[in-house]
């Protein structure tokens, strides 16, 4: 594959919804000819970006969010990674801007920490070198795939949001494919402005790996630790001996440790007081959703119509930056005037 490979990048908003990305876009070093660039407005991200994946020319889709900023030449690098033959899948991480407010650039620590992260914490932070990967450490706000291969795995299940992408690159790589996990290809997105907006944020993505386990089965045990802690929590009342609140005693102690850690570690020790809140919030939110997405799964309750996708092309192949060309697709992904 050549460098200069036809790339669309597909950005799902909410309609009317602001795309602060393309302002870095017009500026990436790669042929404005070989750039598409497609917004797809609606209320079903999964569906948006198979819509906009169906109308796509690009021999690659590039998946980012309405806020993903990207650096310059984050185009060149990822194309330089499909060179390999096996490659179906390429990303990296999404980082915390300096510029966002204490509160923020504290949740960036702790989602970027062993203790809060996982092994999931690669999706926030800049490490290592470019490497075959999982679905743990590629997050779909950064995230290319082959245009063809996704279209003919069925690209996103749409029953999942979030988790969506997850879903299909554990098939991917079940088929033989590899992922590719490169820490310099990073684009930088703020974190949730509030304390509500976090726990949503993290009851959400609880209830799609708890979604995503019910229709792929379980992947990681470790994922349904927030769970049972949770479990423990709420029947730690009735306790029958003290001998019970010794895991609560040991989680403290991890605690103490994990806040300390990602304070020296961010340099910000005044954050300390905030860490300590912070990750037993993401831990009981998460666990609070994964029980609900296994038990009781939105895709399992009445569904209604599914909901209308527009797309919109904001920048064509072939084309200089200046020329915007529109279309739109209907619910079938079919191209209108």
């Amino acid at each position: 594959m050549n460098d200069n490979q036809p790339v669309s990048i597909i950005i799902p908003v909410r309609p009317g919804g602001e795309v602060r990305a393309m302002e870095r876009l017009r500026t990436v070093n790669y042929p404005a000819g070989s750039i598409e660039v497609l917004v797809a407005e609606g209320c079903s991200p999964s569906r948006q970006r198979n819509r906009a994946a169906a109308m796509a020319k690009g021999k690659l889709v590039y998946f980012l969010d309405d806020d993903s900023l990207v650096d310059p030449a984050f185009l060149q690098r990822a194309a330089e990674r499909f060179v390999e033959p096996r490659v179906a899948a390429v990303g990296g991480p999404s980082l915390t801007p300096a510029t966002d407010t204490f509160f923020q650039r504290a949740v960036g620590l702790v989602i970027s920490s062993p203790f809060g992260g996982g092994g999931a914490r690669n999706r926030y932070r800049r490490t290592g070198a470019a490497r075959p990967s999982s679905e743990r450490e590629l997050i779909l706000c950064n995230l290319a795939f082959r245009r063809e291969l996704f279209l003919a795995f069925g690209g996103l299940d749409e029953r999942l949001y979030p988790n969506e992408e997850n879903e299909l690159m554990d098939r991917l790589l079940t088929d033989g494919w590899l992922l590719v996990h490169d820490p310099d290809l990073a684009i930088y997105r703020s974190q949730r402005p509030s304390f509500r907006a976090f726990m949503r944020q993290f009851f959400g993505y609880g209830t799609g790996r708890g979604e995503q386990t019910r229709i792929a089965g379980l992947r990681h045990g470790i994922d349904f630790a927030p769970a049972f802690f949770l479990a423990y929590l709420l029947l730690l009342p009735w306790a029958p001996t003290l001998l019970w609140f010794i895991p609560l005693i040991c989680y403290g102690a991890l605690l103490i440790a994990a806040a300390v850690a990602a304070a020296w570690q961010g340099r910000a020790p005044a954050a300390i007081p905030l860490l300590f809140i912070l990750f037993p919030t993401l831990h009981l939110s998460y666990g609070a959703g994964l029980l609900k997405g296994v038990l009781r799964p939105r895709f399992a309750q009445s569904q209604t119509e599914p909901p209308a996708v527009a797309v919109r092309v904001i920048k064509e192949l072939g084309m200089p930056w200046a020329a915007a060309g529109v279309a739109r697709a209907d619910n079938d992904g079919r191209l209108t005037p």
